[in-house]
Formats: C-alpha cells, structure tokens, sequence
C-alpha cells in the first residue's frame, strides 16, 4: 500500500485533524474553491443553517496537500469520511494535483466535491447574502462566522487570493468589533 495524498481547501488547511507525514501548497484544476454548501451540522442547523466551502466545478483551486503515510491510510480515509460526509453533501474523489514543491510534482489526491443535486447545495449567493446567512449561524463545530475568518486568515497566510471570503471576513471581523466595544461600553 502507497502514502495517501489528501487536498484540503476549507478548514482541512488549518484543522486536519489527523497525522501527516508533510503538507505542501498544490493546484488542483477542474474546481474552485466556493461557500456554495448550507451547512446543517457543523456551522449550522436545519433551522438556521449555515456556509461552508465546497469544491465546486470549473477553474482551479489552491490548497493544501497533506502526504499521510500508508499505513494510516485506511485510518484517514476514516475520519475523513466521518467529518465530511456526515450529510453526504460531497462526493468523494481522487484528482490530480500538481504540488508546488519546487520540483511541480504531479500527483492523485483524494478531496470531497460538492454534489449540485443535495438539498444543501446553496450554489453562486450574492456577497450580500453570503453575510447575511454567515452572521449568527452556529453548529456543532463553532460559530460560522469564526469558519469563515479563520479560513480567510489561513488563505492569506498562504498567500492564497479569494476576493469573496476576504471581503466576508473583513465584514464579520467589524461585526465582532463593534460588540465588542458595545461591551465594553457597557456600565
């Protein structure tokens, strides 16, 4: 049996959550990073649901590739499996990656892509109403605003551009902000 590569481009950059042998920036082509998936466990409920990034058709994705070593593989496929498809919102796959690893290694990964027939499935969602469904959505994990921002710092950390979730993140930083000095404001 041969190491597993795993692609992360949400919070498996920043909170994997299982044991890796190394972890390299790669492009993955054919998906885009997008918060196109209503989430109803994690950062939400069915009542008041949520956002979470889903790798979505067309364009390019920068990420994470996590090298796990073959004999955690079964474990890691797993885990993965429990903490991604607790709704079955994503279909899992292997695709190709191109590792920026100096060298522009190729290798096969296995990443979670959003299924455009679930119910969850939100699709393109105006930057507007991206913010209005983020802001005070909460579920299992934490708040889906702290997904968000925390997302947004690890991308930039990377040096990763995403235009929608750093002006998401900007709103929901000044959002925490401003009660935050309405607390202290407080007598």
């Amino acid at each position: 049996m041969q190491d597993l590569w795993v692609f992360g481009y949400g919070s498996l950059m920043w909170r994997p959550g299982f044991s890796y042998e190394e972890a390299v920036p790669a492009l993955l082509h054919g998906a885009h990073r997008s918060l196109c998936v209503y989430s109803w466990v994690h950062r939400g409920t069915r009542e008041r649901p949520g956002l979470v990034l889903g790798l979505d058709r067309g364009g390019a994705c920068k990420g994470m590739a996590f090298r796990v070593a073959a004999k955690n593989r079964e474990e890691v496929i797993a885990y993965l499996r429990e903490r991604e498809q607790v709704t079955m919102i994503y279909k899992e796959a292997t695709r190709a990656l191109r590792l920026e690893d100096g060298f522009a290694t190729r290798t096969q990964a296995l990443t979670f892509l959003v299924d455009r027939e679930h119910d969850q499935y939100a699709g393109v969602l105006p930057r507007e109403n991206l913010l209005h469904v983020v802001r005070g959505a909460q579920g299992q994990s934490g708040a889906n605003p702290e997904y968000v921002i925390n997302t947004a710092n690890h991308l930039d950390q990377l040096g990763i551009h995403d235009p929608v979730l750093s002006w998401l993140s900007r709103k929901l930083a000044g959002d925490a902000a401003a009660k935050e000095s309405g607390l202290r404001a407080q007598p």
